[in-house]
């Protein structure tokens, strides 16, 4: 049996004949920036995650560098995150002139150990960015305290978190501003790039609409010098498509995991992802074990067919590109540890159980060969 990581062509399959009746009006109205679905797509996503404004941007990269830059962060400020996530989330700071300031994880749910946020904080802290990893929460009430007792900004790096809820809160709608990707893979994936920002401040969402769109309020007007970050207009029709969709994907992907837990629970060697009490919607946007043998593990699954992932398998304080933070190697055990040994399993909305149970068997099979020796 064949179980891919991913299965787009298979959910496109579904749509196509939408997606392809939307982009030929496109072309025939020659509606490619702006316009009608972009403006209605940032209505729909707004309303979707309970915010009063949406702006649709090139990518979810964009997405945390514009709302960085609307609150006023720049050279010489430091922004708190995680080591454990897509470099994306610090590129966004480091490009905005900003320093990345790591904590370490919760060695539970692998978000912001918010215990280690004010051990960190200096003059020159500015922003605290968490991310909702895998599609969980962080634990975002410990956090806004923090922020409020410091006046410090909160961005909240959403981009695996589509429809996540914290104690009944929509991420993305806690704190100055969320932030979205729709990288085709995500949980609402466009065919491309896209990403977005959602926000209840009338004054950050227009900043934002300024910067993805060369600094205009107004054509060849320019009050700030911007970027080249927009959504396009196809890209917003797709996903206006696909939004109606989400939530009974986000329940297939919570019923995938819950078969997982129920089927790989009497193995010893590996550890399921466990739900925070305060993360009252986890959507899975990934399944992420914890694995001994993990490498041996993958390539026994490829060999039965069954395709996997790590995210992420270096944390960021470890990797070239950021050497000169200065950080080293102990510095955040709990990430690190956590980097050694993880492994994504395949979950998507139409996978089927037959697929989740091939996938379990072939995980105890592979234990109860190594066990034997015969591994």
């Amino acid at each position: 049996m064949k179980v891919p990581f991913v299965a787009l062509a298979k959910q496109h399959k579904v749509f196509k004949s939408e997606i392809l009746s939307m982009i030929s009006h496109a072309l025939d109205e020659a509606a490619f920036i702006g316009g009608e679905n972009v403006a209605k797509f940032e209505e729909e996503f707004a309303e979707f995650c309970n915010t009063s404004h949406c702006v649709g941007v090139s990518s979810g990269t964009d997405a945390l560098r514009f709302a960085l830059i609307a609150v006023g962060i720049g050279a010489g400020d430091e922004v708190i995150t995680v080591p454990n996530t897509f470099i994306a989330t610090t590129e966004a700071i480091t490009q905005v002139g900003a320093r990345p300031v790591f904590v370490d994880i919760d060695p539970v749910t692998y978000n912001m150990d918010v215990s280690q946020l004010e051990g960190v904080v200096t003059d020159k802290t500015r922003a605290i960015l968490p991310v909702h990893l895998y599609g969980q929460a962080a634990d975002m009430d410990p956090i806004m305290e923090l922020a409020r007792k410091f006046n410090l900004s909160v961005i909240e790096d959403a981009c695996q978190a589509h429809g996540a809820l914290y104690k009944g809160n929509s991420c993305g709608s806690m704190a100055d501003a969320g932030c979205f990707s729709f990288y085709p893979g995500k949980n609402l994936g466009a065919c491309g790039e896209g990403g977005a920002v959602v926000t209840d401040n009338a004054e950050l969402a227009g900043s934002v609409r300024m910067l993805r769109n060369h600094g205009q309020k107004e054509k060849y007007i320019h009050e700030i010098e911007g970027y080249n970050g927009r959504l396009d207009a196809i890209q917003a029709g797709i996903l206006r498509i696909k939004l109606k969709q989400l939530k009974d994907w986000n329940d297939a992907r919570i019923g995938i995991a819950a078969c997982y837990q129920r089927l790989l629970s009497d193995i010893p060697f590996i550890r399921l992802p466990q739900e925070a009490t305060y993360a009252t919607r986890c959507v899975y946007h990934l399944y992420v074990v914890l694995a001994e043998k993990r490498d041996e593990l993958r390539q026994y699954l490829y060999a039965k067919g069954i395709e996997t992932g790590l995210h992420y398998p270096v944390p960021l304080h470890l990797q070239k590109a950021y050497e000169h933070l200065g950080y080293k190697k102990g510095d955040f055990p709990v990430a690190e540890q956590v980097a050694e040994k993880l492994l994504s399993l395949p979950i998507y909305p139409e996978m089927t159980e037959a697929q989740v149970e091939y996938v379990a068997d072939s995980i105890k099979s592979f234990y109860t060969l190594s066990k034997n020796g015969k591994i």
